[in-house]
């Protein structure tokens, strides 16, 4: 049973019941699809083994300074990311655009792990459904021999195909389509002719996303306390299959072509900006920071959790899981390439494509292939779980932390309302056309927005509040003083970092595509810079009106606004008479307030 603080209002805060609960969480939450489906592409895309460089660079000067800084900010203050901004209301907005956020992607995410867990049960069964085409969802197209869509097929290794000007055709005259993709498309999702065709909602993918409501909810009915048990199994069961994975394929022929191609560097890449763009927002994506959901979970820590300790493991766990993982799916990829007679890099995705299209075609090339299937869906069930609950407390624990007094108490209800909506929600994605929608949301619901909050963060903490008052701040906690590192980091390093790769992700940006060849229309172009503006006009909105609630000149009132609220501090008051900067028997330190009760910008 989790442990209770006792909170001003006399409310109990539950707090993880030992630090290993936490620890897991934050791996869990970290450790998420993207480790699996995102990495390894980015990988072999940017110079293979060569990208490792810009990937650790990023860690150090970007990732690593704010993962540290939002464990140590939430773990202080024991309040969700909206309520914590009494440090500087201000920027309050900053913790609604982070909910904002967690509530879009929570949306989608929850479909993707509904796919997963259609996948999961279609994978009991003697024969693979994706491994035919003699099926009711299979067309003329329909190709069991993928090596066929290679460019490099010769024509001595076509049975039901030709080659036409290089590009594969069927006898029927039609671009032949891989027995998997046109399960995906055509078996599961039923997919429409585009954005502006919903059609009706697939009702096998319907129960599926309730199932994973349902999964969400009862893992999180008494929310720290049920969720720092299950992550003991999310957590930990994806090593377990990945190992399995990569000991069972590395022996498969092929296999070490596919590795090859995964490490080998091609340090020439380095010299293109992109690569250093990519590596930065996939650390940025990779370590979940600035969602607000690492903000949620530190604050239910014990108030001396050593909060440095857990930054260090999980950024490394995190990372290495991403290397690790790599190894696998290019193992994978190899003796699937072997298998078809063709290049690694003919075979390689990324995103939904990868996952539910080339992954169990893999998977179904192996023996026993039932049995793989099950596992690597199972693995990726329980990722995005682990993920998917962090996003969901953020939201809880952001709502609850808003009106303590009425809803401290009714945290089940709060947590059965926000999936149910959420569910409802997301009943558009599961509609004929709901791809479309999950693929834009995918692309355009975070992004921009999140090294924007990143970046605000930074300077908030560092130059508005102060490292030397953050500094105490974690010193109460933990006994010591961040290095002067983390002060160069915070206060320099970090921020230029984040601009530049706020500069390469607008440099990159392109219209929404879905699958690589299809454009959305204008009124999906539209909804995807929507769902970007939805996260960004809240953070000016709170400060805004807080300018306008108070008293004096225009000036003035930014001061007033941008200091700490008197209530800012440790929540407990045995901890706030660790320092007198909160003690109500101390004096506000010079270095801290002015004269004028005004924080000095330091």
């Amino acid at each position: 049973m989790a442990k209770e603080a006792k909170e001003d209002n006399g409310e109990e805060r539950p707090e993880w019941t030992g630090k290993l609960d936490f620890l897991l969480s934050c791996i869990s939450y970290a450790v998420g699809l993207g480790n699996v489906w995102r990495f390894p592409y980015l990988c072999y895309k940017n110079g293979g083994g060569a990208f490792l460089v810009p990937y650790i660079f990023m860690l150090a000067f970007a990732g690593l300074p704010l993962f540290y800084l939002e464990l140590a900010f939430g773990q202080f203050s024991s309040l969700g990311p909206v309520s914590i901004w009494r440090i500087s209301p201000i920027f309050k907005g900053v913790g609604y655009a982070m909910v904002a956020i967690s509530m879009m992607v929570g949306i989608y995410y929850n479909v993707v792990i509904a796919y997963t867990l259609y996948y999961l049960f279609a994978s009991f069964t003697a024969t693979l459904p994706w491994l035919t085409c003699n099926n009711p969802w299979n067309t003329d197209a329909c190709i069991q021999d993928r090596s066929v869509l290679s460019a490099n097929t010769t024509n001595t290794s076509l049975t039901n195909s030709s080659l036409i000007n290089g590009t594969a055709v069927n006898h029927t005259g039609v671009r032949p389509v891989s027995a998997s993709e046109e399960y995906w498309r055509n078996g599961v999702l039923q997919l429409s002719e585009g954005f502006d065709y919903p059609g009706e909602v697939v009702w096998y993918l319907c129960l599926c996303l309730l199932l994973a409501w349902l999964l969400v909810f009862f893992c999180l009915i008494k929310g720290v306390q049920s969720a720092g048990k299950v992550v003991y199994f999310t957590s930990t069961f994806p090593y377990i299959v990945l190992t399995i994975l990569l000991i069972r394929c590395s022996i498969m022929d092929g296999a070490i072509d596919g590795i090859k191609f995964y490490v080998t560097p091609d340090f020439s890449r380095l010299q293109d900006a992109e690569v250093w763009g990519d590596a930065g927002i996939q650390i940025f994506f990779s370590l979940s920071v600035a969602w607000g959901g690492l903000i949620s979970m530190a604050s239910y820590n014990r108030f001396s959790q050593n909060c440095y300790r857990d930054s260090i493991i999980v950024s490394t766990i995190n990372c290495g899981t991403s290397i690790y993982a790599g190894f696998v799916i290019f193992s994978i990829l190899g003796f699937m390439a072997n298998e078809m007679g063709v290049d690694v890099k003919d075979v390689a995705d990324k995103g939904s494509g990868l996952a539910f299209v080339t992954y169990p075609e893999a998977v179904a090339r192996l023996p026993i292939s039932p049995l793989w299937s099950a596992l690597f869906f199972f693995m990726l069930l329980s990722l995005g779980l682990g993920t998917q609950f962090a996003i969901i407390q953020t939201i809880v624990t952001s709502i609850i932390d808003e009106f303590p007094e009425r809803l401290m108490s009714k945290r089940m209800l709060v947590t059965g309302l926000v999936c149910l909506v959420f569910f409802l929600l997301g009943l558009p994605c599961i509609t004929q056309g709901g791809n479309y929608m999950v693929e834009l949301m995918n692309d355009w619901s975070a992004g921009f927005s999140l090294m924007l909050i990143g970046l605000v963060e930074c300077v908030v903490i560092a130059w508005i509040y102060g490292t030397d008052n953050f500094f105490r701040d974690i010193e109460m906690m933990i006994g010591f003083r961040p290095n002067r590192w983390w002060w160069l980091c915070w206060k320099f390093l970090t921020p230029a970092v984040l601009l530049a790769i706020l500069l390469f992700y607008l440099i990159g940006i392109k219209p929404a595509i879905y699958g690589g060849r299809l454009e959305f229309p204008t009124s999906g172009q539209a909804l995807g810079w929507l769902m970007t503006l939805t996260s960004l006009v809240v953070i000016p909105l709170p400060g805004i009106y807080y300018i306008c609630k108070a008293e004096g000149t225009f000036m003035e009132r930014v001061r007033k606004v941008m200091k700490p609220l008197p209530e800012w501090g440790p929540h407990l008051e045995e901890n706030r008479e660790l320092d007198e900067r909160y003690s109500k028997k101390g004096i506000p330190l010079a270095d801290y307030r002015d004269a004028d009760n005004t924080p000095n910008i330091a």
